[in-house]
């Protein structure tokens, strides 16, 4: 497999095929180079999912992922997001001078984006583009009860495709997380087809381990290795199968105390020299924070020792991985 070094920046004057936005104050084009992003073999970048410290404001928010230890922000510009979609305009430029105050990169969002034809889907594309942003997840798609799977897949096809050519034009690394459930992505093999011949540098996956092994059990390493030409980012959680209201169902973890085999994903992700930015998301019980609440049932200290816990479990485990 080759490496997978990623590119930081993606060629800026591309914008114009679907026009620029002139009215962000704090745009500098000059550098519209690529530079490759390498990480360090030994390392990893570990970005936190701000759903989970939507209970801050922008500033707040990044003063507490860098006393945490995190590497970046994986900022949710969605419905109940820190950004709201109708506010992308106004408000991701003033959430990105706070990521870069405490010395971040504008690296990584989260959204619903799944239509070219949405005027406001567009926007957010052009407005992170221009704020120098490298990675933006996609909106989930779904299978229908009506249509037979291969024509959902098919349709899926052209989205992903139409969608892999807009964020190339902005300079957009687009990426697609497999969920579980009734999802396109949720077994994997749907994703290969549908990411078939797309450059992961324009649109690739955002691989869960969890979400993979909720659905694959112990198959999961089938599907990744199916899958991992098209892998540029990942996330990265834990579970367990529990009764929950008499069923049966993923029960969110902290980092080491689920089912997902880390040693062996880690080790996986360094024979096959797969260095890509991670979002490390927690499901379970942080007070509320787990849902993206902004009012919690415990205290903002102990949302983040449960958050540091996370983060030093995780360098822990890859280190020790020969």
């Amino acid at each position: 497999m080759k490496n997978k070094s990623l590119y930081s920046r993606r060629d800026f004057t591309k914008l114009t095929t679907l026009g620029a936005i002139g009215s962000i104050p704090l745009i500098n084009t000059a550098n519209t180079i690529l530079t490759p992003t390498i990480l360090v073999p030994n390392d990893l970048k570990i970005f936190v999912f701000s759903k989970h410290l939507q209970f801050l404001n922008y500033m707040d928010m990044a003063e507490a992922a860098k006393e945490i230890g995190f590497d970046g922000i994986d900022l949710t510009v969605r419905d109940k997001g820190h950004v709201s979609p109708e506010k992308v305009l106004e408000d991701l430029p003033k959430a990105t001078e706070a990521i870069k105050a405490f010395g971040f990169t504008p690296d990584m969002i989260t959204t619903k984006i799944k239509d070219i034809d949405n005027p406001l889907h567009i926007k957010i594309l052009e407005t992170a583009s221009q704020l120098h942003y490298t990675y933006c997840r996609m909106g989930w798609l779904k299978y229908s009860e009506n249509n037979k799977i291969l024509k959902d897949l098919n349709e899926f096809k052209n989205k992903i495709t139409d969608l892999s050519k807009l964020t190339h034009s902005l300079g957009i690394i687009g990426t697609y997380q497999n969920h579980a459930g009734i999802y396109m992505g949720s077994s994997i093999w749907d994703l290969d087809q549908v990411l078939e011949g797309i450059n992961p540098n324009h649109l690739g996956a955002q691989y869960d381990i969890t979400h993979a092994t909720v659905e694959g059990g112990r198959n999961w390493e089938v599907g990744f290795r199916l899958i991992q030409d098209h892998i540029n980012s990942l996330v990265i959680k834990d579970f367990k199968w529990g009764i929950s209201n008499g069923k049966w169902k993923p029960i969110y973890t902290p980092l080491g105390e689920g089912m997902v085999d880390f040693n062996s994903y880690l080790f996986l992700l360094k024979k096959l020299n797969i260095n890509v930015p991670i979002s490390l998301h927690y499901e379970y019980d942080l007070g509320g924070a787990e849902h993206g609440g902004t009012t919690l049932s415990i205290s903002h200290k102990e949302v983040f020792a449960r958050m540091k816990k996370d983060v030093i479990f995780l360098r822990e485990a890859w280190k020790n991985i020969e």
